[in-house]
Formats: C-alpha cells, sequence, structure tokens
C-alpha cells in the first residue's frame, strides 16, 4: 500500500459530506422497499439489498446506520427510524443464545442509542437510558455465556460452528462485554457463581491473539508476521489447539482479508476501551501491562500485513493467497482493480481496516509514539480517500448500496456476477456500507473537532 502522508482529516472532509448525503438516500430507500419479515437484508444483487440464510448477523447494521446517518446529519427523522427499528426489530437478537454476532447487531444498535444520550445528543429519558442498558447488559451476559474452557487461564467466545470453533470476527463482539461490564453487570452462573465479563473479554482477546494471529515464530510453514486465521480449531475434550481453518477464506494458511480487518479493529479499539479503565480493573490478570502488550503486538501486526499486502490505494483482494492472483501480474503495485477478469477486491474489508488504523495510529501518538502513529493514521486515511470516491462510491440512486465492490462468501459462490462479467463486482454489503459509514463519522468528528468516537461513548 502507497501512503499518502499529506492527507489530513480535512483533506477528504468534501468526500465524507458527499458519502453521508447519498448514504442518506440509500437509508431511505432501503427502510421503504426492504420487508423485515424477509429476514435482514445481508447483500445487493443488481443494487438491490436481499436477505441471505445462514446467521442473522447484519440486522443491526441496518438500524445501526440510521442512527449513525442522524450523529452525522442531525436529521431526526433517522434518528426515529433507528428507535423505532431497534425495538421492533432487535430484541430478540439480546437474547441470541445461537450465535457470536452480539457486538454486531447490539452495540450497533442499542449501543449507538446509549452513546448519543451520554454524549448529550439525544434527550436523557431515564425509561429510555434504561432500557438500552438493560438491552446491552442483558446481551453482554448471554454473549459470555457462549463460552470454552481450554484450562484455568485459557479460553475463548466460540462462534456459531461449536465449542471448538474460534472465529476471528468474535473479536468485534467483545465489545458487548466491555459495554455490559462498565454498566456493572455479570455474568451469574450454575450455583449463583459471579462471572467477570471482563475476565472473559480479556480470556478471548489473549486467545484470539496467541491462536488467530502468526508472528513470524515458525508455527508452521506459512507462518508470516501478522497473517491471519479466519477460525482456530480446538479438542474440546481436553482443550488443546489442533489446527487453523477457514470459511470465507480460501485456505487456512492464507489470510481472508475481511478477518485480517476485524482483527485490527478489534485488537485497535479494545487497546483504547482498556486505557479508559482505572488500573484496579486489572488486579486479577497482575496489572494491565502483559494484557496491552499483547493486544498491542497484535495490532500491529495484523495492521503491518495489511499495509504490505494491499494495494497501493488501500483495497485488498479477497484473499491475499486467492488462486487467480497471479494472474493479475504485480497487483500490489497499482490501484485495486474491482473489474478485473480473476479475483474479486472487498470493499468492506477496506473499510473496516480503514478505523484500525486511524485508531491505532490515533492510540500511538497517546503513547507519545508520534512517527509509528501517524504512519498507521494516514495509511487509513489513504483508504477512505479512495472508497469514498470512484470506483467505490455508489453515486446510482438505484442502487441501495453504499460501497461497491464488496464480497461476502466466495467459497460458497454466493456473490453475484453481473452480466459480462467473470467475478462479482458492483455490489455493497450492509456491514460494508455501516463501516463505512462509522468511519466517516470518525474522521467527521476529528475535523469537527466533536468528542472522540468510541464504541464505549
Amino acid at each position: 500500500m502507497k501512503i499518502d502522508h499529506g492527507l489530513k482529516p480535512s483533506s477528504i472532509h468534501t468526500k465524507i459530506m458527499r458519502l453521508f448525503d447519498l448514504s442518506g438516500q440509500k437509508i431511505k430507500s432501503i427502510e421503504q422497499s426492504f420487508d423485515p419479515s424477509s429476514g435482514p437484508p445481508v447483500f445487493t444483487i443488481q443494487g438491490t439489498y436481499i436477505a441471505r440464510d445462514w446467521t442473522e448477523w447484519t440486522r443491526g447494521f441496518q438500524y445501526g446506520s440510521q442512527v449513525l446517518q442522524f450523529d452525522a446529519s442531525g436529521e431526526d427523522e433517522f434518528l426515529e427510524m433507528g428507535r423505532n427499528n431497534t425495538v421492533a426489530f432487535m430484541t430478540l437478537y439480546v437474547s441470541d443464545f445461537g450465535g457470536h454476532d452480539h457486538g454486531f447487531n447490539n452495540v450497533s444498535t442499542f449501543g449507538n442509542l446509549l452513546r448519543l444520550i451520554n454524549e448529550g445528543k439525544t434527550p436523557a429519558d431515564p425509561w429510555e437510558r434504561n432500557f438500552y442498558e438493560l438491552a446491552l447488559r442483558i446481551s453482554g451476559a448471554v454473549q459470555a455465556k457462549r463460552w470454552t474452557k481450554l484450562n484455568e487461564q485459557e479460553g475463548f467466545i466460540h462462534s456459531f460452528h461449536g465449542p471448538h470453533s474460534l472465529f476471528i470476527d468474535t473479536i468485534r463482539s467483545c465489545r458487548i462485554l466491555a459495554l455490559s461490564h462498565r454498566l456493572g453487570h455479570h455474568l451469574l452462573d450454575e450455583n449463583g457463581r459471579i462471572i467477570s465479563l471482563l475476565e472473559r473479554m480479556v480470556k478471548h482477546l489473549r486467545a484470539t491473539a496467541d491462536y488467530c494471529i502468526y508472528y513470524g515464530e515458525a508455527r508452521d510453514e506459512f507462518d508470516v508476521p501478522g497473517r491471519t486465521a479466519h477460525e482456530s480449531i480446538f479438542n474440546i475434550k481436553d482443550g488443546t489447539y489442533r489446527c487453523p481453518s477457514t470459511q470465507q477464506g480460501y485456505s487456512p494458511f492464507s489470510t481472508w482479508t475481511r478477518g485480517l480487518a476485524w482483527a485490527m479493529c478489534g485488537f485497535a479499539e479494545q487497546l483504547e476501551f482498556l486505557a479508559a479503565l482505572g488500573d484496579q480493573e486489572f488486579d486479577p490478570f497482575e496489572g494491565r501491562s502483559d494484557i496491552e502488550t499483547s493486544l498491542l503486538r497484535a495490532a500491529q501486526a495484523t495492521c503491518d500485513f495489511y499495509l504490505q499486502h494491499t494495494p497501493t490505494d488501500g483495497v485488498p483482494y479477497w484473499d491475499t493467497a486467492a488462486p487467480n492472483l497471479h494472474k493479475l501480474g504485480n497487483y500490489l503495485d497499482r490501484p485495486s482493480d474491482p473489474f478485473n477478469e480473476y479475483e474479486p477486491v472487498d470493499s468492506s474489508a477496506a473499510a473496516i481496516a480503514s478505523q484500525a488504523l486511524l485508531r491505532l495510529g490515533t492510540y500511538l501518538m497517546s503513547k507519545d509514539r508520534t512517527n509509528e502513529g501517524d504512519r498507521y493514521f494516514k495509511a487509513g486515511l489513504t483508504i477512505l480517500d479512495a472508497l469514498f470516491d470512484e470506483p467505490y462510491l455508489s453515486e446510482d440512486p438505484d442502487h441501495q448500496g453504499l460501497i461497491l465492490h464488496s464480497t461476502y462468501h466466495r467459497p460458497k459462490g454466493w456473490d453475484h456476477i453481473r452480466e459480462g462479467y467473470k467475478i462479482p463486482c458492483g455490489e455493497s454489503s450492509m456491514w460494508g456500507d455501516y463501516h463505512a459509514r462509522e468511519a466517516a463519522l470518525y474522521t467527521l468528528r476529528l475535523i469537527e473537532e466533536e468528542p472522540y468516537l468510541t464504541f464505549f461513548g
């Protein structure tokens, strides 16, 4: 990737405002035409959002986008949309015992709405605040209950595949444990045993850093620093690690770039959260140093890998070892090409990764590591500068997607291939659009000198 070191947040202000103008139009189009009873909207086909049976992890992004749109624009109709839809459709996901996506669904909705109250952007109605807080408290405990114990020191929140499966995606669900803990909640288990949500979160973060991220230490023949496994498999009989795996990537020994981006963003934002906690919170873990060192190591390793394995504009192909990448020649030495004949890009990975780089950069600069921090921060801006423009920004009023050229599940063949093309392109995903809005709002707040945007508000 080629970082534009001359960029500042204000450099992309016009693009951000254009994005939110288009975003409002597309949110209204989806709200008017999409039938919620068909399931959550997942991705577009020929520009129209459709549902897709697998797991219900994207509805929170639909309604969370409405809340973000209000946050950016101040237009009350989007706040009312987000509030009403959260109450009508999201309470089911608070008690979802079947999945690992509480951070996606409930932080995006209940969490954003509570954050607006805490920031003074919406009226602090006591009953409304209590409703959001209760939802977040319960959601965090339900997510923490989905637990695989490896030994006395290790464990993780297992994926919907079962207790043997640690997904890289789940690092972003740790946000729900963080919010629930901060609200004073814990998991009350069998025989009244009190389980700390912070403890479970920290153990999951450590397991993710230890087993899903590579550091060039000869774990296997393909151990490249920052390489990320989508899934790690364990023998739950004795708690031993068995092997890497993947569901949406090309190979267990390659890096699915959206999984890489989930890791980047998850580690960076958890570093911010842990920095906001008092030292006494870390007494059960013998201090904060080891935890923060582990997370920072993982954050930098994954971000460095992204910078080294992404085209010059910062938008990656869907997997770093996709089988036909070699046919593109020196594809890392030029901007990404979503219209090529061999392998699709994944703009959603870029949207997620941009925020990770901005947050990691800001975190390092707060620790007086200015040169390192500035490099990551400018890399994040470089991605947004490309993503919020052609050929990625969707300006067609008849296309419901905001960011084009997102890839969902290449191995299953779920992504639409348009007539005249050989690979998927030209479509959008609900998570890609949400994270583009979130990254745009993050940057807009820096420009307008508003409160720094965090999930914990």
